[in-house]
C-alpha cells in the first residue's frame, strides 16, 4: 500500500492511497466469501464456490465493488497512523481507480484536528478568590424556603406588597397589541421585582375586579429590542387577591424542609449548599482565567469547519435548553431579539473558535504531562451518573452509550488538567 497527504485550506488535508493487485487479494477473498453465501450456485454449498464460478452469476465489478468497500474501511485507518494524523468527523472518500484486475486508488479528504504551540503554560499566575458566604445571601436563601412551604388565601382588600395577585393583562405599544403580550389569570407577587421597574408599583392599591390602564417605560437592555427603551401601555384587570403566610422561622419548620431536627441545623446545610456554589462559580471563573491566558501566549493551526459546526451545534443546544428552562419558546426568543437561527450561529463562530482552542489546550497539556483517565475512573463516572439519573430512562439510555463515555473521558481529563496546572502554580 502506498499513500501520500497533500495539506489542504481549512484545516483539511487530501489522502491518495492505492492498492496493489496483491495488496487487494485477502478482500477478494472476503468479498467472494461473503457473495458466495448470499448467492444461491447449482452444485455448491453456501460460501463455497471459487472466484470463477460466482463472477459468472455476479459478474466480476460487482465482486471488486464489494473488495474495494471492504479495503478502504481496512486501509484508511491504517493510513491515517502511518502519516501521523490526528482526524476529526468523518472523512470524504472518492474512488479514483476501481476496475478487477488493475490495482485501487482512492482519495479521502479529512478533517486534522488543530496543531497548537503552547506557550508557557506552567508559570501562569491566577490567584482565587476566598469564598464566604454572606448574612443576607443565607437569610435570603432561607426566604426562599419559606415561601416554598407558604400558604395562600383569597383575600378581600386592596392589594399590599407581599401579596400574589391573579390579573388578566392586555399589552400596547403606540395603541397597537404586542403579539404575546396577552395574557389571562396571570400571577406575580408584589414586591418580588419579576417584572419590569414599575409594573408592580401600579397594583398597589386595586381591589379584586377592578381595572387599570397605566405606562411603564422597559429598560435599555430589555430582552425583546422591539421593546427595550420604549414606553408600554398596559391593562390590567385584576382577578384575586391572594395573601400569603410564611411559616414562622423556628425548629418545626426545620423538620418541615426535610430531614433536619432544628433550625440551625438547616441554616448550616443551606450555608454549606451556597458555599459549594459558590466555590464551583470560582472555581470556573479561575478555570477561565487560566485558559485565556494560556491561549494568548499560543498559536493555532486553523480549526476545520466540521470541528468549529460541531461546537456551534452545541452552543445552540445549550441556548434553546436556557430559553425553554425560561418558559419561552425558542422562535418566540429569535423573534423578540430579530435575529434568525442561522445568524444566531455565525454570531456564535468566535466563541466556537475560542472553545474548540480550550480543548485542543487541554488535551495538548495532557499529552505532554501524561495525564490520562483510566477506566475504573471511567466507570466510576459512568456509575455515578447511573444512580444520580436512575429515574430518567432517557437519561440512563445516553449516559450508557459510548459517545457519553467519550465525553466523561474529555471531561475527566480536563479536571485533572486544571488540577495540575492549580498545583504546579502554587
Amino acid at each position: 500500500m502506498k499513500s501520500e497527504v497533500k495539506t489542504l485550506l481549512k484545516g483539511q488535508a487530501e489522502i491518495s492511497v492505492e492498492l496493489s493487485q496483491d495488496d487487494l487479494k485477502p478482500f477478494i477473498s472476503q468479498a467472494v466469501a461473503e457473495l458466495s453465501s448470499q448467492t444461491t450456485i447449482p452444485g455448491f454449498r453456501p460460501g463455497k464456490a471459487p472466484y470463477e464460478i460466482l463472477e459468472k452469476h455476479v459478474g466480476a465489478m460487482r465482486i471488486f465493488q464489494l473488495a474495494a468497500e471492504k479495503a478502504v474501511q481496512k486501509t484508511f485507518p491504517r493510513a491515517v497512523v502511518e502519516n501521523k494524523l490526528i482526524t476529526v468527523g468523518p472523512p470524504e472518500i472518492s474512488l479514483q481507480k476501481i476496475a478487477p484486475g488493475n490495482p485501487l486508488a482512492y482519495k479521502a479528504v479529512v478533517s486534522l484536528l488543530p496543531k497548537v504551540e503552547l506557550g508557557d503554560y506552567k508559570n501562569i499566575k491566577v490567584d482565587k478568590k476566598e469564598v464566604k458566604v454572606e448574612d443576607r445571601e443565607l437569610s435570603s436563601a432561607i426566604e426562599n424556603l419559606r415561601k416554598i412551604f407558604s400558604k395562600e388565601k383569597i383575600i378581600k382588600r386592596q392589594v399590599q406588597k407581599g401579596d400574589k395577585v391573579d390579573m388578566d393583562m392586555d399589552t400596547y405599544v403606540d395603541r397597537v397589541a404586542i403579539d404575546g403580550g396577552q395574557a389571562k389569570s396571570q400571577t406575580i407577587i408584589i414586591g418580588e421585582g419579576q417584572f419590569v421597574p414599575g409594573f408592580e408599583d401600579n397594583l398597589l392599591g386595586l381591589e379584586a375586579g377592578q381595572t387599570k390602564e397605566f405606562q411603564v417605560n422597559f429598560p435599555k437592555e430589555y430582552h425583546r429590542k422591539d421593546l427595550a427603551n420604549r414606553p408600554v401601555d398596559f391593562k390590567v384587570k385584576v382577578n384575586n387577591i391572594y395573601e400569603i403566610e410564611l411559616p414562622p422561622l423556628d425548629d418545626a419548620f426545620a423538620k418541615m424542609v426535610g430531614r433536619f431536627n432544628t433550625l440551625k441545623d438547616l441554616q448550616e446545610q443551606v450555608q454549606k449548599n451556597i458555599k459549594q456554589e459558590k466555590k464551583m462559580k470560582e472555581q470556573q471563573r479561575w478555570e477561565l482565567e487560566v485558559i485565556d491566558k494560556i491561549l494568548s501566549k499560543s498559536s493555532f493551526g486553523e480549526a476545520p469547519e466540521v470541528l468549529i459546526n460541531s461546537e456551534v451545534h452545541k452552543m445552540m443546544h445549550e441556548l434553546e435548553h436556557e430559553i425553554s428552562g425560561q418558559g419561552m419558546k425558542f422562535y418566540d426568543y429569535l423573534k423578540s431579539i430579530k435575529k434568525t437561527k442561522e445568524e444566531l450561529k455565525l454570531e456564535f463562530v468566535p466563541k466556537a473558535v475560542n472553545r474548540v482552542k480550550t480543548a485542543i489546550t487541554l488535551r495538548t497539556i495532557a499529552e505532554k504531562e501524561n495525564i490520562e483517565v483510566s477506566e475504573k475512573e471511567l466507570d466510576e463516572e459512568v456509575a455515578s451518573q447511573n444512580k444520580k439519573y436512575a429515574d430518567n430512562e432517557e437519561a440512563i439510555k445516553q449516559i450508557n452509550s459510548s459517545e457519553f463515555r467519550d465525553y466523561a473521558r474529555n471531561m475527566l481529563r480536563g479536571r485533572k488538567v486544571f488540577e495540575f496546572l492549580e498545583n504546579i502554580s502554587k
